[in-house]
C-alpha cells in the first residue's frame, strides 16, 4: 500500500480498536500540540499528520477504504470505479492474427476512449492529458473535522449563562491551493501538500444557562474547515467547578442552612441564600430536627433548554451553644431534670 502510514504516524496496530485509536491521539496531539511547542515547524508539522491520520481512522467507511487503497483512497476508488464503468461501456471488435486461425486480439475505437475519458471526467473534474496526467481536478468535497474545546465554569456562570473569549488552534483551507494540496505537479509549498494549514484564532462563544457538568456546547460550523464541503463544528466540553456553598444534584441545588438550637425546638425564620445573591425566608416549625430538608420550589438551576427550574434543597444544620454561661448552664440543668434521657 503507498502513500502515508496512518496506523504508524499514530503509533497504533493495523487491528487497534476504535478506544485504542482515540487515546492515542489524544496523547500525541497534547504532546505536539503548537500551543505546547510554540515556533517548533516540526511539531507542526507533526501535529498535521497526527490531525490527518486520527480524521481517516476515526471514520470507519474511511478507514475500511484506506485499509483497501491507501492513503490516496478517494482518487484510488474513483479510478476503480471508473475501471469497471469503462468496461461496461467499451465497444470493441475482435480480429485473428494473419487471417487464419491465429490468437484473436481487441482493438478500442477512438470512439470508446472519448467514453472512457467523460467517465473519468464525471469523477475527477477533469479531464486526462495525453500522457494520462489529471487536469484541472480538485479533491472530492470533504466536510471539515470536529473539535473539541474544554471549558471550566463556575456555577453561577451555568446558573446565569457567560460568554468566554477562546484562544483555538484550527486547521484552515491553504490560501494558496485552495485545498487542493498540489500547484500544478508539485506539492504546495505553503501547506506541505495536505491542503490545509493550523493557524491560531480568537473566538467569542456564549454559553446557555444550565449546562451541567460534561455537557458538549455545540458551536455550529467552527471547527476545522472544509475542502470544498462544510465546516466542521466545534464541541466545548464543560467541567463546573466544585461550589465552596452549593452542591448541585441534577437541576436541584442544596445547601446547608445553620440553625440555632433554640429556633429548631422553638420554632423561627432563617435566611437562606441563593445563586442569585439574594436570600429566602424560611419557616422552621417548632421542633425541627437536625438534618431536616425543606424543598423551595423553582429556586434551583435553569434547565438546559427550559424555562422552567429545579429546586432549592435547604438541609438544616443545628448549631449548638456553645462558652455557656452559668445561668445558661443551669436552665440547661433544669431542662435535663425535667426531660430525662
Amino acid at each position: 500500500m503507498a502513500g502515508k502510514d496512518y496506523y504508524n504516524v499514530l503509533g497504533v496496530p493495523r487491528n487497534a480498536v476504535d478506544k485504542d485509536i482515540k487515546a492515542m491521539y489524544r496523547k500525541m496531539a497534547r504532546k505536539y500540540h503548537p500551543d505546547v511547542n510554540p515556533g517548533d515547524k516540526t511539531a507542526e508539522a507533526r501535529f498535521k499528520e497526527i490531525n490527518e491520520a486520527f480524521e481517516v481512522l476515526s471514520d470507519p467507511d474511511k478507514r475500511k477504504k484506506y485499509d483497501q487503497y491507501g492513503s490516496d483512497f478517494d482518487n484510488a476508488e474513483a479510478f476503480a470505479r471508473a475501471q469497471q464503468q469503462a468496461r461496461q461501456q467499451q465497444q470493441y471488435r475482435t480480429y485473428n492474427r494473419g487471417g487464419g486461425g491465429g490468437q484473436p486480439f481487441t482493438t478500442y475505437e477512438t470512439s470508446d476512449m472519448g467514453d472512457l475519458n467523460e467517465v473519468f471526467e464525471s469523477l475527477f473534474k477533469g479531464g486526462f492529458g495525453s500522457a494520462g496526467t489529471r487536469t484541472g481536478g480538485r479533491r472530492a468535497p470533504r466536510r471539515g473535522q470536529d473539535l473539541e474545546h474544554g471549558i471550566e465554569l463556575t456555577l453561577e456562570e451555568a446558573f446565569n449563562g457567560t460568554k468566554r473569549v477562546l484562544e483555538l488552534q484550527s486547521e484552515q483551507v491553504c490560501p494558496v491551493c485552495q485545498g487542493v494540496g498540489r500547484i500544478k505537479s508539485s506539492a504546495c509549498s505553503q501547506c506541505g501538500g495536505a491542503g490545509r494549514i493550523v493557524k491560531p484564532r480568537r473566538l467569542e462563544v456564549k454559553i446557555p444557562v444550565g449546562v451541567k457538568d460534561g455537557s458538549k456546547v455545540r458551536v455550529a460550523g467552527e471547527g476545522n474547515a472544509g475542502v470544498g464541503g462544510p465546516n466542521g463544528d466545534l464541541y466545548l466540553i464543560v467541567k463546573i467547578v466544585p461550589h465552596p456553598m452549593f452542591k448541585r444534584e441534577g437541576d436541584d441545588l442544596s445547601v446547608d442552612v445553620p440553625v440555632s438550637l433554640l429556633t429548631a425546638v422553638l420554632g423561627g425564620e432563617v435566611q437562606v441564600p441563593t445563586l442569585k445573591g439574594s436570600k429566602l425566608a424560611l419557616r422552621i416549625p417548632p421542633g425541627t430536627q437536625n438534618g431536616k430538608v425543606f424543598k423551595l420550589g423553582r429556586q434551583g438551576m435553569p434547565r438546559l433548554n427550559s424555562t422552567t427550574q429545579g429546586d432549592m434543597l435547604a438541609r438544616v444544620m443545628v448549631v449548638l451553644p456553645t462558652n455557656l454561661t452559668e445561668k445558661e448552664r443551669n436552665l440547661f440543668e433544669q431542662f435535663r431534670a425535667l426531660r430525662p434521657e
